[in-house]
């Protein structure tokens, strides 16, 4: 059973999807897995608020001790799992597993919970081998790795030697929210150097003064939960707050934002973006420039 969109991407990746019996309601890679599993996570629907009603809801919600998703107890009794995939990392992204272990004890199941915690792009690779030793797959998640680690290698020769643009992701735009956790990690690797960046640590708010005192060669646009669309939305906030700034828009939920196999794309797709006479295009859909001030 997987309580995170990133889990069940690497589930999937590993080849176990017809092992995997549930989902969250926000797991959508691959695009069947709401639709084959049952949806045992819900949570409320913010497709129509705006990203300041969104950051003042999970605040509210934080301060008053209250939960953000709702484990449906009725289906995981049902269900009954050997091993449940969650997550401590970040409230906002899923249930913490300690959530999920009450839940457990409550109903008298006896599933393994394995939570997945990376910070940095290599706890991510960690992950996977810790889902394919767990399920008994650990030379299938071996390999899943090493593959990973070559195509990142591949990046990292095509850009060696050259100018690093000084680059800002903006994880929030209302209230701005600099890049943490493994963001930072997919600039280094694209060839890019991070800027109003927290390596490592929680994302926190910072202050548009602070982005631009940072001095950031251009700014990428990948908010938490949004795809290209979404992210092409909000990049106005960040122009008028950044006009001599170019700003470029990224399917933030596909390749930077969650913790799983696609951040290797991710990693190439800012490579298109600051390197892009020297590595391949990027898909159509993946990014877009969004703002190019004049003379730039």
């Amino acid at each position: 059973m997987s309580l995170l969109p990133s889990a069940t991407e690497i589930v999937y990746t590993l080849g176990l999807g017809d092992d995997l019996v549930a989902v969250t309601f926000e797991c959508d890679e691959p695009a069947s897995a709401r639709s084959d599993k049952e949806v045992v996570v819900g949570g409320r629907d913010t497709s129509g608020m705006t990203p300041a009603d969104i950051d003042r809801y999970v605040r509210d919600k934080l301060a008053n001790g209250e939960d953000l998703y709702t484990l449906h107890a009725d289906a995981l009794a049902r269900l009954r799992p050997d091993l449940i995939l969650t997550q401590d990392l970040c409230r906002v992204c899923a249930l913490p597993s300690g959530h999920v272990a009450e839940a457990l004890d409550y109903l008298g199941c006896r599933a393994d919970v394995l939570s997945l915690d990376p910070y940095t792009l290599e706890q991510v690779l960690g992950t996977i081998l810790a889902v394919g030793a767990r399920t008994g797959v650990t030379g299938r998640a071996e390999q899943v790795v090493a593959s990973l680690r070559m195509r990142l290698a591949e990046v990292a020769a095509r850009v060696a030697g050259r100018p690093r643009p000084r680059v800002a992701i903006v994880e929030w735009v209302d209230p701005p929210f600099a890049a943490g956790h493994w963001l930072p990690d997919l600039v280094l690797a694209a060839g890019g150097e991070p800027v109003a960046a927290r390596p490592g640590q929680r994302s926190v708010a910072i202050t548009w003064p602070e982005i631009a005192a940072a001095g950031p060669d251009l700014v990428i646009v990948a908010p938490c939960g949004y795809h290209l669309a979404g992210a092409q939305s909000q990049a106005a906030a960040v122009i008028a707050a950044l006009p001599g700034v170019p700003v470029w828009a990224i399917d933030a939920d596909s390749l930077v934002v969650r913790p799983g196999p696609r951040l290797v794309d991710g990693v190439a797709a800012i490579a298109a973006i600051l390197h892009p006479d020297a590595v391949p295009a990027a898909p159509e859909g993946q990014i877009a420039l969004v703002h190019s001030p004049p003379g730039q």
